[in-house]
Protein backbone atom coordinates (compact mmCIF):
# COMPACT_ATOMS: atom_id res chain seq x y z
CA UNK A 1 0.00 0.00 0.00
CA UNK A 2 1.18 3.54 -0.75
CA UNK A 3 3.19 5.45 1.83
CA UNK A 4 1.84 8.58 3.47
CA UNK A 5 2.22 11.61 1.25
CA UNK A 6 4.59 14.32 2.44
CA UNK A 7 1.86 16.88 1.90
CA UNK A 8 -0.35 15.15 4.44
CA UNK A 9 2.39 15.16 7.05
CA UNK A 10 2.59 18.94 6.75
CA UNK A 11 -1.01 19.13 7.98
CA UNK A 12 -0.04 17.88 11.45
CA UNK A 13 0.87 21.16 13.12
CA UNK A 14 -1.24 21.03 16.27
CA UNK A 15 -4.34 23.03 17.03
CA UNK A 16 -3.47 25.83 14.59
CA UNK A 17 -3.54 23.50 11.57
CA UNK A 18 -5.88 24.68 8.79
CA UNK A 19 -9.06 22.63 8.23
CA UNK A 20 -8.67 19.55 6.07
CA UNK A 21 -10.01 19.86 2.55
CA UNK A 22 -11.97 17.05 0.86
CA UNK A 23 -9.01 15.76 -1.10
CA UNK A 24 -6.90 15.73 2.06
CA UNK A 25 -9.57 13.77 3.97
CA UNK A 26 -9.47 11.17 1.18
CA UNK A 27 -5.69 11.01 1.52
CA UNK A 28 -6.04 10.59 5.28
CA UNK A 29 -8.47 7.68 4.84
CA UNK A 30 -6.16 6.17 2.26
CA UNK A 31 -3.47 6.26 4.95
CA UNK A 32 -5.79 4.46 7.39
CA UNK A 33 -6.66 1.90 4.72
CA UNK A 34 -2.96 1.18 4.22
CA UNK A 35 -1.84 1.24 7.83
CA UNK A 36 -1.53 -2.51 8.50
CA UNK A 37 -0.54 -3.56 4.98
CA UNK A 38 2.07 -1.58 3.07
CA UNK A 39 2.88 -2.79 -0.45
CA UNK A 40 3.14 -6.17 1.27
CA UNK A 41 3.19 -7.37 4.87
CA UNK A 42 3.83 -10.35 7.11
CA UNK A 43 2.53 -10.53 10.68
CA UNK A 44 1.98 -12.83 13.63
CA UNK A 45 -0.94 -12.12 15.94
CA UNK A 46 -3.36 -13.51 18.47
CA UNK A 47 -7.13 -13.27 18.38
CA UNK A 48 -9.11 -13.63 21.61
CA UNK A 49 -12.87 -14.05 21.41
CA UNK A 50 -15.18 -13.67 24.40
CA UNK A 51 -18.89 -14.39 24.20
CA UNK A 52 -21.58 -15.29 26.74
CA UNK A 53 -21.12 -18.97 25.85
CA UNK A 54 -17.36 -19.40 25.40
CA UNK A 55 -13.91 -17.85 25.29
CA UNK A 56 -11.22 -18.90 22.83
CA UNK A 57 -7.77 -17.81 21.75
CA UNK A 58 -5.92 -18.39 18.47
CA UNK A 59 -2.43 -17.65 17.18
CA UNK A 60 -2.17 -16.75 13.51
CA UNK A 61 0.24 -15.85 10.76
CA UNK A 62 -0.84 -13.45 8.02
CA UNK A 63 0.62 -12.42 4.66
CA UNK A 64 -0.72 -9.69 2.38
CA UNK A 65 0.12 -8.12 -0.95
CA UNK A 66 -1.58 -4.83 -1.63
CA UNK A 67 -5.20 -4.81 -0.47
CA UNK A 68 -6.42 -7.43 -2.92
CA UNK A 69 -4.55 -10.47 -1.62
CA UNK A 70 -4.16 -11.89 1.85
CA UNK A 71 -3.63 -15.28 3.44
CA UNK A 72 -4.33 -16.07 7.09
CA UNK A 73 -3.09 -19.31 8.64
CA UNK A 74 -4.02 -20.55 12.13
CA UNK A 75 -1.05 -21.93 14.09
CA UNK A 76 -2.72 -22.62 17.46
CA UNK A 77 -4.65 -24.19 19.10
CA UNK A 78 -3.71 -27.65 17.88
CA UNK A 79 -7.29 -28.58 16.94
CA UNK A 80 -7.46 -25.61 14.53
CA UNK A 81 -3.87 -25.75 13.25
CA UNK A 82 -3.67 -25.45 9.47
CA UNK A 83 -7.08 -23.83 8.95
CA UNK A 84 -6.51 -21.07 6.42
CA UNK A 85 -8.44 -18.23 4.81
CA UNK A 86 -7.46 -16.85 1.42
CA UNK A 87 -8.74 -13.55 0.06
CA UNK A 88 -8.20 -12.58 -3.58
CA UNK A 89 -9.95 -9.36 -4.54
CA UNK A 90 -13.55 -9.83 -3.28
CA UNK A 91 -13.45 -13.61 -3.08
CA UNK A 92 -12.78 -15.66 0.06
CA UNK A 93 -11.94 -19.34 0.44
CA UNK A 94 -11.58 -21.34 3.64
CA UNK A 95 -9.38 -24.43 3.85
CA UNK A 96 -10.08 -27.15 6.45
CA UNK A 97 -7.11 -29.52 6.76
CA UNK A 98 -8.95 -32.23 8.72
CA UNK A 99 -11.14 -32.97 5.71
CA UNK A 100 -8.69 -31.57 3.13
CA UNK A 101 -11.39 -29.36 1.68
CA UNK A 102 -11.41 -25.84 0.23
CA UNK A 103 -14.71 -23.97 0.25
CA UNK A 104 -15.55 -20.66 -1.41
CA UNK A 105 -17.74 -18.48 0.82
CA UNK A 106 -21.02 -17.70 -1.03
CA UNK A 107 -22.58 -14.25 -0.95
CA UNK A 108 -25.35 -15.53 1.35
CA UNK A 109 -22.79 -16.39 4.07
CA UNK A 110 -20.62 -13.27 3.91
CA UNK A 111 -22.35 -11.82 6.98
CA UNK A 112 -21.57 -14.90 9.05
CA UNK A 113 -19.03 -14.99 11.86
CA UNK A 114 -15.42 -15.71 10.94
CA UNK A 115 -13.96 -18.43 13.20
CA UNK A 116 -16.51 -17.70 15.92
CA UNK A 117 -15.36 -14.08 16.30
CA UNK A 118 -17.31 -10.83 16.02
CA UNK A 119 -15.69 -10.24 12.63
CA UNK A 120 -17.50 -11.46 9.53
CA UNK A 121 -16.31 -12.74 6.17
CA UNK A 122 -17.67 -9.47 4.78
CA UNK A 123 -15.24 -7.58 7.05
CA UNK A 124 -12.34 -9.44 5.43
CA UNK A 125 -13.49 -8.51 1.93
CA UNK A 126 -14.43 -4.90 2.68
CA UNK A 127 -11.40 -4.05 4.86
CA UNK A 128 -9.11 -1.34 3.53
CA UNK A 129 -11.75 0.05 1.17
CA UNK A 130 -12.86 3.29 2.84
CA UNK A 131 -11.58 5.38 -0.04
CA UNK A 132 -13.36 3.25 -2.64
CA UNK A 133 -16.64 2.50 -0.88
CA UNK A 134 -17.34 5.70 1.11
CA UNK A 135 -17.55 9.46 0.76
CA UNK A 136 -15.64 10.85 3.74
CA UNK A 137 -15.81 14.30 5.28
CA UNK A 138 -14.33 16.02 8.33
CA UNK A 139 -16.98 16.25 11.07
CA UNK A 140 -14.74 17.55 13.88
CA UNK A 141 -11.20 18.87 14.28
CA UNK A 142 -9.68 19.86 17.62
CA UNK A 143 -9.03 18.57 21.12
CA UNK A 144 -11.02 15.81 22.73
CA UNK A 145 -10.08 14.14 26.03
CA UNK A 146 -6.74 15.96 25.92
CA UNK A 147 -5.81 14.66 22.45
CA UNK A 148 -5.84 16.58 19.16
CA UNK A 149 -7.95 14.58 16.73
CA UNK A 150 -9.64 14.51 13.36
CA UNK A 151 -13.13 12.99 13.33
CA UNK A 152 -14.10 11.69 9.90
CA UNK A 153 -17.63 10.63 8.95
CA UNK A 154 -17.79 8.10 6.13
CA UNK A 155 -21.07 7.63 4.24
CA UNK A 156 -21.42 4.79 1.70
CA UNK A 157 -21.36 5.80 -1.94
CA UNK A 158 -24.72 5.28 -3.71
CA UNK A 159 -23.57 2.16 -5.55
CA UNK A 160 -21.46 0.67 -2.70
CA UNK A 161 -22.45 -2.82 -1.53
CA UNK A 162 -21.74 -2.24 2.17
CA UNK A 163 -23.71 -3.12 5.29
CA UNK A 164 -23.05 0.07 7.27
CA UNK A 165 -25.10 3.22 7.04
CA UNK A 166 -22.23 5.32 8.42
CA UNK A 167 -18.80 4.89 9.98
CA UNK A 168 -17.34 7.60 12.26
CA UNK A 169 -13.59 7.33 12.77
CA UNK A 170 -11.50 9.29 15.26
CA UNK A 171 -7.83 9.79 14.23
CA UNK A 172 -4.94 11.24 16.22
CA UNK A 173 -3.41 14.33 14.62
CA UNK A 174 0.12 13.65 15.88
CA UNK A 175 0.52 10.11 14.54
CA UNK A 176 -2.36 9.92 12.02
CA UNK A 177 -3.48 6.66 13.57
CA UNK A 178 -7.10 5.75 14.39
CA UNK A 179 -8.31 5.80 17.98
CA UNK A 180 -11.74 4.33 17.39
CA UNK A 181 -14.33 3.62 14.72
CA UNK A 182 -18.08 3.57 15.41
CA UNK A 183 -20.30 1.63 13.01
CA UNK A 184 -23.97 2.54 12.48
CA UNK A 185 -26.71 0.70 10.61
CA UNK A 186 -28.88 2.22 7.89
CA UNK A 187 -31.33 3.54 10.51
CA UNK A 188 -28.57 5.37 12.36
CA UNK A 189 -28.36 2.99 15.33
CA UNK A 190 -24.91 2.23 16.74
CA UNK A 191 -23.98 -1.39 15.99
CA UNK A 192 -20.38 -1.84 17.11
CA UNK A 193 -17.23 -0.11 18.29
CA UNK A 194 -13.64 -0.73 17.20
CA UNK A 195 -10.88 0.67 19.45
CA UNK A 196 -7.20 0.94 18.55
CA UNK A 197 -4.32 1.22 21.03
CA UNK A 198 -0.80 0.08 21.99
CA UNK A 199 0.90 2.24 19.36
CA UNK A 200 4.27 1.11 18.02
CA UNK A 201 6.62 2.83 15.58
CA UNK A 202 7.41 0.51 12.65
CA UNK A 203 9.53 2.13 9.97
CA UNK A 204 7.82 5.30 8.79
CA UNK A 205 4.44 4.55 10.34
CA UNK A 206 2.88 4.37 13.79
CA UNK A 207 0.78 1.23 14.07
CA UNK A 208 -1.86 0.34 16.70
CA UNK A 209 -0.86 -3.18 17.72
CA UNK A 210 -4.19 -3.98 19.43
CA UNK A 211 -7.71 -3.80 17.97
CA UNK A 212 -10.75 -4.39 20.17
CA UNK A 213 -14.16 -4.98 18.56
CA UNK A 214 -17.26 -4.85 20.79
CA UNK A 215 -20.84 -5.39 19.57
CA UNK A 216 -23.42 -2.92 20.86
CA UNK A 217 -26.15 -5.55 21.36
CA UNK A 218 -23.97 -8.06 23.27
CA UNK A 219 -22.65 -6.46 26.48
CA UNK A 220 -19.48 -8.04 27.80
CA UNK A 221 -18.56 -9.68 24.49
CA UNK A 222 -15.51 -8.75 22.42
CA UNK A 223 -12.94 -9.85 19.89
CA UNK A 224 -9.37 -8.62 20.44
CA UNK A 225 -6.63 -8.81 17.81
CA UNK A 226 -3.13 -8.29 19.18
CA UNK A 227 -0.17 -8.09 16.78
CA UNK A 228 3.04 -9.64 18.11
CA UNK A 229 5.09 -8.48 15.14
CA UNK A 230 4.46 -6.99 11.72
CA UNK A 231 6.86 -6.15 8.88
CA UNK A 232 6.12 -4.24 5.70
CA UNK A 233 7.23 -4.12 2.05
CA UNK A 234 8.76 -7.58 1.98
CA UNK A 235 9.26 -9.69 -1.16
CA UNK A 236 6.31 -12.11 -1.16
CA UNK A 237 5.79 -14.43 -4.11
CA UNK A 238 2.48 -14.12 -5.98
CA UNK A 239 1.88 -17.88 -5.87
CA UNK A 240 1.43 -17.76 -2.10
CA UNK A 241 -2.06 -16.36 -2.75
CA UNK A 242 -3.31 -19.25 -4.90
CA UNK A 243 -5.74 -22.09 -4.16
CA UNK A 244 -2.99 -24.63 -4.79
CA UNK A 245 -0.76 -22.93 -2.25
CA UNK A 246 -3.67 -22.68 0.21
CA UNK A 247 -4.02 -26.49 0.32
CA UNK A 248 -0.29 -26.93 0.94
CA UNK A 249 -0.14 -24.70 4.01
CA UNK A 250 0.68 -26.42 7.29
Amino acid sequence: MPKLLTALLLLVEGALSPPLQAVEVDTLMKRVDALWRGESSHATLTMKVKTQRYARSMKMEVWSKGKERSLLLIREPKKDRGIATLKVERNIWNYLPKINRTTKIPASMMGGSWMGSHFTHDDLVKESRYQEEYNSSLSFEGERDGVLIYEVSAIPKPDAAVVWGRVVMTIRQDTLTPIEAIYYDEEGAKVRLMQFDQLQQIGDRTVPMRLTLTPEDKPGESTIIHYQQIAFDLPIEEQRFSLRSLRKRR
